[in-house]
């Protein structure tokens, strides 16, 4: 080592280089006076959030900015993906490319709020699905929770808000996100979970969140919307919104001014609202189809319903019923965490209730015990009592000792319920402490179930949701379990599974019943079950059978089922949500089909299928010539045949108007544009093995493409095709085909279209399709999907995506934007994501090669997600902040001894105890947020950050070149192979390079270790 350091110093006394160390490059942790590592305000959040994509967080700006500019407290998000799966509505960015730019739009949105801290993950954003297993199986699950866990002991923060963990979530990914704010919260509490983190020269100390707002509801009545302290007077609803509900008025003055000549015609040097700010980062991602906001923002309540919580804080009623001001108070969700409560307990008390087992029986009792500590120094003996719904009894109040800050106290109450509670919803119990003029309430609510419950047996991810409310995040079953569903073909049979358990202290008998609606038939409608012991289940199983020869008009249909027990005698329901879907038998074709766009004698003989059904975006639909349909009665139109090892789609599309021609680089995102998808589950199981579209193949065609010089191959301005959201996807036809992903995903695939595109975008040339559409003739051959076709299983769906005239107000261009309205053969709401809602069809005299895989293959989603190491964003932020890139291990490895600007380069001196990659950024100007609009505003008027997002013009809004330099930002790009000891790197420049260094130079560095150790540096350049 004192070998190493002469060499240093020589080295430094022959460079001539001035030794420039950065603050914030790595400093040792703060520790407070009990050893434990106490976050600095550079690292301190006080509000996390956390959610799966850049633009899931916008509800956010305008109560943060608020928070931020009232009451000092910082807000920062975890962002898990950057969203490279999604569309790019405005560039031809795909992959880590996207995801750079999509960093930046997130960050533009928030920027003013003051939430400069966007803590990205680098988890992989794969594609829309309705799965959270499967976003597990693509993000890593336990790495991501790791990660999720070494920010929040990093940053301590107080109160953490974001997605439900619920199916109710929508895509798989924002399930996920919410997931993990429960099971983050739980972590970063837990020193046996990952205690690497808890030991060593980085060492952080476990951190208890204090409240929670994930999944909460704010419904209810009162409060305003026109003035501050706007939750005053707020009544959740009684009976049914069981959560502290806690808000903040966005109509305060922000810091930022209306310019001059701005669109909105507001005073010039008026102050804008925070809802007006807020709206205004809302609008802040025009990749994913949004547009500059030109309106004028009304003030609003931004409500947020708290799920759990571990400190004091203010209910929204008194004990009789009326509301309480304090929780009406803007700052009400600060309560308990960042401020004291107003009760007087020392901020960061800690008080909050849990229960022997939350689904109980009426009449039945159980636990419930309050749990106290100290924030500060020692409460007091007091006195704490438990209040009740009516009817219901408890024993009580109890006295409680000496409360310290050092360990927890308990008291343990009984509460029995009446006999007469209400099955099937949540109870409230509430706990008020009080140690001589101090108090602190607090509640927590427990489920009346029936004493004998059948439910439908849950399957898939609605079997895997409920086994995550009882193995991983218990206090979550608050929210409610999984609803029952499932789906079937029209006029086929299916077994109806109920599940009875007993939830009682005495054995039950009973019977349970179905209620069938019409066209249902079933081998019995109620069957016995008998002599059930306490805490055992039995199955009971119908056969029930559709007798329908068409599609009914509502797909969705409601089987009631009734349990009945007997001690005391009684009955529980539940209701099954059975989807109908259709079925074909595909016929193989008398002759081998020619794909030339025709339907020949002989190449389709199988029945019509009907592709006129909306399942979304009804409203954009333009006239009776559009959407699938026209005065004739003419529709939109399918037809399947197989020959061979293929399968072959003759599809008419009924349409009026010709959308944007995609050119061949945008022939992906087939909903931005006139397409037909096709879907094809091979076994017809991808939603029961947990898969969802991950186990399919998917074809997204666009009829035809902005291509003049036929470079895609498919003849001057000819179609093109796209694999999306499945099992491989990726680009399928064309010099690209094979180039996103490993390697072509859908050889052998051939298309013909008769659309003939107009030739411009311009909206000022009639869009109008010759003949009212067009047709698509398609050969997918078998082989192309990812197993073996099961004959009597395949799941099927064609779905047609109708765009219009996308032109932005006040202009002529069509855009590449997602307005579209989309029809299918089974119409049902996210049906692109649901295999299980797919049509069923069967292939008749079909046998699959004995030697074709009958497991999927593993999927592949092809472009990969972004490296934290490589945004020169990211690594600014962990420079300033100290939280390591995308919450990974970090490392204090190398030191930067000096950065210099040459006359012609950039000279660097390091010093590494451990070897690695060092990646080399050299940008110029404000990199916090980069504006993603172009406005005729002057900057002298409107300043950065503000600058960008006012309109003074119906015709701002226009997108800046983003690559490759981030908007101008970043001058050159480089990267070293770090090895132990000293090394100088010498940066070579242009004169314009450095000329734009010399104004207002950077140089970032993300170091990397083989052992996935993350550094990050930000010196400014000096000459």
């Amino acid at each position: 080592m004192k070998r190493l350091l002469s060499l240093l110093a020589a080295t430094i006394l022959l460079s001539g280089l001035a030794v420039s160390v950065p603050a914030k490059a790595g400093p040792p942790p703060q520790y407070g006076s009990g050893g434990n590592y106490v976050a600095d305000r550079d690292t301190k959040i006080d509000v996390m959030g956390e959610w799966a994509h850049p633009d899931d967080d916008t509800s956010i700006i305008g109560p943060c900015g608020v928070w931020h500019q009232l009451y000092g407290v910082k807000c920062g998000v975890i962002m898990v993906t950057r969203g490279e799966g999604g569309g790019n509505a405005v560039g031809t960015e795909l992959g880590p490319d996207l995801g750079l730019r999509r960093e930046n739009e997130d960050r533009v949105a928030h920027y003013r709020s003051g939430t400069l801290d966007i803590f990205n993950l680098d988890r992989v954003d794969f594609f829309y699905n309705q799965s959270a297993p499967l976003t597990q199986y693509f993000w890593d699950e336990e790495e991501t929770l790791r990660r999720v866990t070494r920010v929040i002991r990093t940053t301590q923060p107080e109160i953490y808000i974001g997605f439900t963990p619920t199916l109710a979530a929508g895509h798989g990914n924002h399930q996920q996100a919410g997931r993990l704010i429960w099971e983050g919260v739980l972590a970063a509490a837990d020193p046996t979970k990952f205690p690497e983190q808890l030991r060593g020269p980085d060492a952080l100390s476990t951190w208890q969140v204090k409240k929670v707002f994930s999944g909460g509801t704010t419904a209810g009545t009162g409060g305003t919307t026109t003035a501050a302290n706007c939750t005053t007077g707020f009544v959740p609803t009684p009976g049914t919104n069981l959560d502290t509900v806690a808000g903040v008025w966005t109509g305060y003055d922000s810091p930022y001014k209306w310019p001059a000549g701005n669109l909105q015609g507001k005073p010039v040097g008026s102050a804008k609202s925070w809802q007006q700010v807020a709206d205004e980062g809302r609008a802040a991602y025009p990749t994913q189809s949004r547009v500059m906001f030109k309106g004028a923002s009304e003030p609003a309540c931004s409500r947020f319903g708290m799920t759990q919580s571990f400190v004091p804080f203010q209910p929204n009623t008194a004990a009789d019923g009326t509301a309480n001001p304090a929780a009406g108070r803007d700052d009400a969700i600060l309560f308990g965490a960042t401020k004291a409560d107003p009760g007087g307990l020392p901020n960061g008390t800690l008080e909050y209730l849990t229960f022997s087992r939350f689904l109980n029986v009426a009449g039945e009792p159980f636990q419930a015990t309050l749990h106290l500590k100290s924030g500060s120094g020692q409460l007091k003996p007091g006195k704490v009592a438990l209040t009740v719904p009516a009817g219901w009894t408890v024993d009580g109040p109890k006295e409680v000792g000496i409360v310290s800050d050092r360990q927890e106290a308990t008291v343990t109450f009984t509460v029995t319920p009446s006999a007469t509670a209400q099955v099937n919803q949540n109870a409230r119990i509430s706990a008020l402490y009080m140690s001589q003029a101090k108090k602190g309430y607090t509640d927590n609510v427990v489920r009346i179930v029936s004493p004998t419950e059948g439910r439908f047996e849950r399957w898939g991810n609605w079997a895997e949701y409920d086994e995550w409310l009882a193995d991983t995040a218990p206090q979550a079953i608050r929210l409610g379990r999984s609803a029952a569903i499932q789906s079937m073909s029209i006029g086929s049979a299916l077994a109806v599974p109920v599940v009875v358990h007993n939830w009682s202290n005495q054995p039950q008998s009973g019977t349970v019943g179905l209620t069938l609606p019409a066209n249902f038939t079933a081998d019995a409608t109620s069957k016995p079950y008998s002599a059930l012991a306490p805490g055992a289940e039995t199955t009971v199983t119908f056969q029930v059978t559709n007798t329908d020869t068409a599609l009914p008009a509502t797909q969705n249909v409601s089987i009631p089922i009734t349990t009945t027990y007997s001690a005391p005698a009684g009955t529980g329901n539940e209701s099954l949500t059975l989807t109908l879907v259709p079925s074909t038998a595909i016929a193989q074709s008398t002759t081998t089909p020619v794909v030339d766009g025709t339907a020949a004698p002989g190449e389709y003989s199988g029945p019509t299928l009907d592709l006129g059904r909306i399942w979304q975006g009804a409203a954009t639909c333009t006239g009776v010539d559009d959407c699938g349909v026209s005065p004739t009665g003419e529709g939109s139109t399918a037809k399947v045949s197989w020959s061979e090892d293929a399968l072959y789609f003759f599809i008419h599309i009924r349409d009026d108007y010709q959308s944007y021609a995609v050119t061949p680089q945008e022939c992906v995102g087939h909903w931005q544009a006139d397409s037909v998808e096709i879907l094809l589950d091979p076994r017809g199981t991808a939603s029961q093995v947990l898969k969802d579209t991950a186990n399919t193949f998917k074809l997204g065609i666009f009829p035809f493409t902005n291509d003049p010089s036929a470079s895609n191959g498919n003849g001057a301005n000819g179609p093109c095709w796209s694999r999306d959201a499945d099992n491989h996807q990726g680009y399928s036809t064309g010099p690209l085909a094979g180039t996103v992903s490993d390697a072509p995903n859908a050889p052998g695939v051939q298309v013909a279209s008769t659309a003939t595109w107009v030739g411009t975008n311009e909206t000022t040339t009639p869009h109008a399709y010759a003949g009212g559409g067009y047709d698509l003739e398609v050969k997918i051959p078998l082989a192309d999907l990812p197993a073996a076709v099961d004959p009597a299983k395949l799941g099927l769906n064609i779905t047609p995506y109708d765009n219009d005239d996308t032109s932005a107000a006040g202009t002529t261009t069509l855009r590449h934007i997602d307005m579209s309205t989309r029809l299918g053969w089974s119409a049902l709401g996210s049906v692109q994501s649901d295999p299980y809602r797919w049509g069923r069809a069967t292939m008749p005299g079909y046998t699959p090669p004995a030697d074709r895989p009958t497991t999927p293959s593993a999927p592949n989603v092809s472009s990969p997600n972004l490296n934290g190491a490589l945004s020169p964003q990211t690594i600014a932020q962990s420079a300033r902040n100290d939280v390591p890139i995308s919450g990974r291990v970090p490392t204090s490895g190398l030191k930067v001894l000096s950065g210099r600007l040459g006359s012609s380069s950039v000279e660097l001196l390091t010093l590494s105890r451990v070897s690695g990659t060092a990646r080399m950024f050299l940008t110029s100007g404000e990199l916090g947020a980069i504006p993603v609009y172009t406005t005729s505003c002057s900057p002298a008027a409107d300043p950065a950050p503000d600058y960008g997002l006012t309109p003074c013009a119906v015709t701002d809004g226009g997108i800046p070149a983003w690559s490759p330099d981030m908007s101008g930002h970043l001058v050159k790009q480089d990267s070293k192979q770090i090895t132990q000891g000293v090394q100088r790197f010498s940066i070579p420049l242009t004169a314009a390079q450095r000329a734009k260094l010399a104004a207002d130079g950077h140089l970032l560095i993300s170091f990397e270790t083989p052992q996935n150790e993350v550094q990050a540096f930000d010196l400014k350049l000096s000459r």
